[in-house]
């Protein structure tokens, strides 16, 4: 099957309309899980011994079960006991919970390395704990935080087409439903595979840049 250039074209719309889903699953699920990544670190970090144990288990657990079993869970169980959720949004509440868990290793190293000298400088110059989070030790520990965190930005990016197991027609899910309607699977899936590869190297690109900024602050 040669390539047809009018085919591709005709469906380029389409596909662009899935790739505006999948950016927007990636962006809310990227946001979603540097916040529940950090709360997860924070309570794990100082909650009472209680809630830093049951914390620790959520995010093993979480960490320990497929993606997929997830967003399988919140889309089409949860709905028995009266939560029902849009797909997009069930979506991103499993990228961000999923990837949350990881993230939140992430900032608990980052947190660990900021030096003991600083927490104590902090208190004692009265510095609220808020304060104390705001103004030290997050934008020391950020810096070094930022390669890791990239990469799982990129990984949810290309974990979206896992989207497709609860109806919502990101990129991966309109490009097969192109394919399965006209038999014709070579432009699509390949026009697929260079919209995630030129979504990718955008991202390398801004995430290199923030990590080259936050070095050029921490300097100065």
């Amino acid at each position: 099957m040669e390539w047809d250039w009018n085919f591709a074209w005709e469906i380029t719309p389409t596909l662009l309309e899935g790739l505006k889903i999948t950016i927007l699953a990636t962006a809310f699920g990227a946001s979603l899980a540097a916040i529940i990544g950090l709360l997860f670190a924070i309570l794990r970090m100082t909650a009472p011994r209680p809630v830093a144990k049951l914390t620790g288990f959520v995010v093993e657990f979480i960490r320990g079960t497929p993606l997929l079993v997830q967003l399988y869970f919140i889309f089409f169980v949860l709905p028995d006991i009266g939560i029902r959720l849009p797909a997009l949004l069930a979506g991103v509440i499993g990228l961000g919970l999923h990837y949350g868990t990881y993230a939140a290793e992430v900032y608990r190293a980052g947190i660990e390395n900021v030096p003991r000298g600083q927490w104590e400088a902090a208190k004692a110059t009265n510095l609220t704990a808020r304060q104390t989070w705001i103004h030290i030790v997050l934008p020391q520990a950020l810096p070094p935080m930022i390669p890791a965190l990239a990469n799982y930005l990129i990984a949810i990016f290309k974990e979206t087409p896992l989207l497709s197991a609860i109806t919502i027609l990101e990129l991966m899910n309109q490009a097969k439903s192109v394919a399965n309607n006209s038999y014709r699977y070579i432009e699509p899936m390949t026009m697929v595979g260079i919209f995630f590869l030129i979504m990718s190297l955008i991202s390398l690109l801004f995430l290199r840049w923030l990590e080259e900024r936050y070095a050029h602050l921490e300097q100065r």
